[in-house]
């Protein structure tokens, strides 16, 4: 649902210089066409580029993490997903229009962000796919054991996951319900975010890993069972943006002496 600003692109094809970029704003959101792909539109959340759908093609998944997260989905084959932060839901709708016999559920707190998304990003019902507005930890609270095969939490307050998204505690629920989470991450230079989480997936699940690349989105991921990640990792490499794998030895070292984030004491 984030990443971090980036250069707006030339335009690429003359007949597009008349068109205007922005085709909505309200207060920090703003929805751009993207000069590149007509039927593209880019979702801008305070700066952060929040959203990328492609009106045309709902399984054209613009931004690279997507792309990987779908990666892992389809490793573990994952049919039903709880998704905690939609924006445009791109991610939700790529799998429901790849798969319409499976369940892709969202949960997106933002009521403004729904509806600018309904009204300029082509979000609509459709087979396989429902959009709530809720809370996502909450909704997660109330769910039944084994509930889904995957929770992906990808929801943002300007470039920081929601403390309370990624608490062990929070985690652990997750646990409960799926067998596999996949965490969106947009580090600090420094490393410590993604260090605090990956500490917090340590104590929740007993496998962890991550793929990544040279730019600031990190997909953690936490599983019960073993996936084949020599697979994962060279399809990730064959993405038009090249990622790679990080075993769980390597991030328990990067986060080992990390503290985890832990809900206040009551």
């Amino acid at each position: 649902m984030a990443r971090p600003p980036r250069p707006v692109r030339a335009r690429a094809v003359a007949r597009h210089r008349g068109a205007p970029r922005v085709v909505a704003a309200r207060g920090e959101l703003i929805v751009e066409r993207d000069p590149d792909r007509p039927s593209g539109r880019l979702l801008r959340q305070a700066g952060m580029e929040a959203s990328y759908v492609d009106l045309a093609d709902p399984r054209h998944l613009e931004f690279d993490y997507l792309r990987w997260m779908r990666i892992v989905l389809g490793a573990a084959r994952a049919r039903r997903v709880l998704h905690v932060g939609g924006a445009g839901c791109a991610l939700a709708r790529a799998l429901a229009a790849a798969d319409p016999d499976g369940r892709q559920e969202v949960c997106e707190l933002d009521a403004e962000v729904l509806e600018l998304a309904r009204r300029h990003l082509g979000l609509r019902r459709a087979r396989g796919l429902h959009v709530r507005e809720a809370d996502g930890r909450a909704y997660v609270a109330r769910l039944p054991d084994a509930s889904f095969q995957a929770v992906v939490i990808d929801a943002f307050l300007g470039a920081r996951i929601p403390r309370a998204l990624v608490t062990v505690e929070a985690l652990r629920d997750v646990r409960r319900v799926a067998p596999l989470a996949i965490v969106n991450v947009v580090d600090d230079r420094a490393g410590g975010v993604l260090g605090a989480i990956a500490a917090g997936l340590r104590e929740a699940y007993p496998r962890m890993w991550a793929v990544s690349s040279r730019g600031a989105n990190t997909v953690l991921v936490g599983a019960v069972a073993a996936l084949h990640l020599d697979r994962i990792a060279a399809r990730a490499a064959a993405d038009r943006s090249p990622a790679r794998v990080t075993g769980h030895r390597a991030l328990a070292q990067l986060s080992a002496g990390a503290p985890a984030p832990r809900d206040p004491e009551r």
